[in-house]
C-alpha cells in the first residue's frame, strides 16, 4: 500500500471516519484509493489481512451471500451483515468500513444515520434510483442528501451514487449536473456507477472532490493493477468493484468443486 494509505496521527489517534476521509485526498493520478468489497466476515478478514487500509461493502454482494436478489435484501439483514463485517475486522486493527445501503430503505435521514452508526461503519453509498427503479428528481435527492448530512454531521463519509449511466442516460453532462448538486448538498464523494472510461475526464473536470469509479475484476492481477492506474489517470480518486470480487471468488470455488466432484 502507498504511504498515502496511512492517515497522519498528529494530535492523537484520529477517528476512523477521519482516517477514511483522509484516504480520499492528496492522491496522485497513478495511486487511486482501491477499496475492495467484502460480502461477509471471512472475506473481510482476508482483505484486511492482505493489507487493504479500508473496505467498502457492496449491497449486491451481501444480497447474494444472504440468498437475495440485488435490491431485495431486508434492511435489518443488510445492517446486521454490515455489523458482522465491522466486528470481524476489529481485531485486525479496526480498518474503516463503508457500507452500500442502496437508496436508504425509505428510512428518515436521522434514523438512517443512527442505524449506520450502530453498525460501526464510517461511511455509506446512497444511490439516486428510486424504489420504482427510475432516477429520482436530482433536486429532491440533493435535498434528502442534505438532510442526511445534517443528521450525520462529520460522523459519516457520504458517497453519492449517480445512476444516470446505469439507467441509460449516456450524456456525461447529466451525471455532472447531478454530481455537482450532491456535492453542494454535502456529499464527500460522487460515484457515477458504470460511467464509461471516455466519460471520466469530463466528470473529473466538472466535479469537485473525490470521484469513485468501478473496475471489473477479470483477467490476471497485473492487468488489474494496470487498470487501476489507468482509471486514476482518467480522473478516478477511488476504485470499487461492486460484487465483482464475490463473483470471481464463487467462480473459482465452482471450478474447484467441479474438480473435486
Amino acid at each position: 500500500m502507498s504511504t498515502t494509505d496511512r492517515a497522519p496521527a498528529a494530535g492523537g489517534t484520529p477517528r476512523p471516519v477521519d482516517v477514511f476521509r483522509a484516504l480520499h485526498h492528496d492522491r496522485s493520478a497513478d495511486d487511486p484509493l482501491v477499496l475492495p468489497g467484502p460480502w461477509d466476515a471471512a472475506s473481510a478478514r482476508a482483505l484486511v489481512t492482505a493489507g487493504f487500509p479500508a473496505l467498502a461493502t457492496p449491497s449486491a454482494g451481501i444480497a447474494a451471500s444472504l440468498g437475495y436478489e440485488d435490491g431485495s435484501t431486508p434492511p435489518a439483514e443488510m445492517f446486521a451483515a454490515v455489523a458482522r463485517i465491522v466486528r470481524a475486522v476489529r481485531p485486525l486493527g479496526a480498518p474503516p468500513v463503508s457500507a452500500d445501503v442502496e437508496g436508504g430503505y425509505g428510512l428518515p435521514p436521522a434514523e438512517l444515520v443512527e442505524r449506520l452508526l450502530e453498525t460501526g461503519v464510517v461511511g455509506c453509498n446512497l444511490e439516486d434510483t428510486g424504489p420504482d427503479g427510475t432516477l429520482r428528481d436530482p433536486r429532491q435527492h440533493a435535498d434528502w442528501l442534505a438532510e442526511v448530512r445534517a443528521a450525520a454531521g462529520d460522523r459519516l463519509f457520504l458517497n453519492a451514487r449517480v445512476d444516470t449511466f446505469v439507467r441509460g442516460v449516456e450524456d456525461p453532462a447529466a451525471a455532472v449536473e447531478r454530481a455537482r448538486a450532491y456535492v453542494a448538498a454535502g456529499a464527500d464523494c460522487v460515484y457515477p456507477i458504470l460511467a464509461p472510461r471516455s466519460a471520466l475526464p469530463v466528470l473529473r473536470a466538472g466535479v469537485d472532490g473525490p470521484l469513485n469509479a468501478v473496475a471489473e475484476v477479470t483477467g490476471p492481477t497485473d492487468a488489474l493493477r494496470g487498470s487501476f492506474r489507468e482509471l486514476g489517470g482518467l480522473g478516478a480518486t477511488r476504485i470499487t468493484f461492486g460484487p465483482g470480487l464475490l463473483h470471481r471468488t464463487t467462480a473459482a470455488l465452482g471450478d474447484l468443486a467441479t474438480q473435486l466432484r
